[in-house]
């Protein structure tokens, strides 16, 4: 799994959502939160940053984080 995967995950968890939850508030589609959740690589990169959006971060492509 990736980072932004599982970070993604453990907030959810921590803010005690749902997956269907954390799809309708942050205005996601619940397939779409569930292809994040388990890493998939074809992901939209803004909708990434949808999600990203509700723990009050931001992907940037070509910067890694170590």
């Amino acid at each position: 799994m990736n980072a932004i995967a599982e970070f993604v995950k453990q907030k959810r968890k921590e803010a005690g959502l749902t997956q269907e939850e954390f799809a309708m508030r942050s205005g996601l589609g619940l397939r779409f939160v569930r292809d994040l959740e388990q890493g998939k690589e074809t992901v939209r990169m803004d909708k990434v940053n949808q999600a990203l959006a509700m723990f009050g971060m931001e992907a940037i492509p070509g910067r890694r984080h170590d």
